[in-house]
């Protein structure tokens, strides 16, 4: 069942630590998108990235990390596919709270399946562009259509919450589209996703494509959008722009070939920049990624937005200073490390200024003098510039060669 996403004194207190005032400037709007839903395929599209599997331990661990944090749906994975799938899908639907869903192509034992599993919700697929209808899956317009339809009528009969997807969506003919869309939205279909199968889409076409799917059906709107060309995450909150109410993710954003939309990027667009309240607990963001980098054995790169170890750090002295000062001055002001249970870093190396040395000294307990932070900071520059890592104990050796005092325990107290 989907959970209660009323502000409870928990969500309220986490609004009340991230609600900072959107900078005044040239994208001061924040009003394009009231409500949205979060559907996390991390454990259906995220294991299909190729060299990864979960294992049954695997799945629960992270789906009870996402129940907790109150995602709307989670995709447990495709029933049909074997026995351990299949328990893997039940298990997760009985022990969570929010919704789940099973994935099923527009086959009779795949829709069996899912609905034996006792997901909440099937969502259910076919193919309706020409090329993947010729050369994959050998079948007509026609009876693609007459599938999808028999399909979204079963599961709407056993009483589940139906999902259809027109797979490759972005390279199908406009008319065959919608005339999928309208008859399976006359069938019973609660939502219609649209899918970026091959991640050919910009966020402008997509933005259209998502206008012309709304005016053709009364069912929700869903978008699943892919990384090919690095715009997985833009397209997904332009879907919500155009009037989705609900994008598919997965975690550091794994999935088929460049991977999927990133939970971790749409979930914070949408908190930050939005001021959407997803009633999703953020601050357990970083946590969430590090489990799936580990589960999946895909390296989250340095320099990964929200998660990524660089996000939240800066050796640039004039970055450094800056955000000693203040730390809206180099970030993004809407977004801090807490809402999403990270730590600002001030890392030392080939570009640090003084004032990050002088920070680094103090909070390791010396008492340097402009003169001694100026020949440590030196140091430091030359050691880093010779692609080394200038740790704490590199930088506290640097103090004690150049003879800086430490702190009394009296200043100290």
């Amino acid at each position: 069942m989907t959970t209660n996403t009323c502000l409870c004194p928990t969500t309220r207190a986490r609004r009340d630590l991230r609600r900072i005032e959107f900078f005044q400037g040239t994208l001061d709007s924040t009003s394009e998108i009231t409500d949205a839903r979060i559907f996390d395929t991390t454990l259906r599209d995220g294991e299909q990235s190729p060299r990864t599997s979960f294992n049954y331990e695997d799945k629960r661990e992270i789906a009870a990390i996402l129940d907790e944090m109150g995602t709307h749906v989670i995709e447990a994975g495709f029933p049909v596919n074997s026995d351990a799938e299949f328990e893997a899908v039940r298990d997760i639907a009985e022990s969570t709270h929010v919704t789940t869903c099973g994935l099923a192509r527009v086959v009779e034992k795949d829709i069996e399946a899912a609905l034996d599993s006792g997901v909440d919700m099937v969502h259910t697929f076919v193919s309706t562009s020409d090329v993947q209808l010729q050369d994959s899956m050998h079948a007509t317009r026609q009876e693609a259509l007459d599938s999808a339809v028999e399909s979204v009528e079963r599961i709407t009969e056993a009483g589940a919450e139906c999902m259809f997807s027109p797979m490759d969506a972005t390279r199908t003919s406009e008319d065959f589209l919608i005339e999928v869309i309208e008859a399976t939205s006359d069938a019973g279909a609660d939502w219609i996703n649209i899918p970026d199968t091959c991640g050919v889409a910009t966020p402008r076409r997509f933005y259209d494509l998502i206008e012309i799917v709304d005016a053709h059906t009364d069912a929700r709107i869903d978008v699943h959008t892919h990384d090919d060309f690095g715009f997985a995450s833009a397209n997904a909150v332009s879907g919500f722009e155009a009037g989705a109410s609900q994008s598919q993710v997965s975690v550091n954003g794994i999935g088929e070939r460049a991977g999927n939309a990133a939970y971790e990027e749409v979930v914070m667009a949408l908190e930050s920049l939005y001021d959407v309240n997803t009633g999703i607990d953020t601050t357990r963001i970083t946590e969430l990624s590090r489990i799936v980098e580990e589960k999946s054995d895909i390296p989250v790169p340095a320099n990964k937005p929200i998660v990524g170890r660089n996000a939240f750090s800066h050796e640039s002295g004039i970055h450094a200073a800056g955000v000693i000062e203040n730390s809206d001055t180099f970030e993004p002001g809407v977004m801090t490390p807490e809402m999403v249970g990270a730590e600002r870093e001030l890392v030392l190396g080939k570009h640090t200024g003084a004032h990050s040395v002088r920070e680094r000294l103090v909070d390791a307990g010396y008492a340097p003098t402009d003169a001694e932070v100026r020949e440590v900071t030196r140091r430091v520059k030359e050691f880093g510039a010779e692609k080394q890592q200038v740790t704490m104990s590199e930088l506290e050796r640097f103090a004690q060669e150049v003879g800086v005092d430490e702190e009394s325990e009296e200043v100290r107290a």
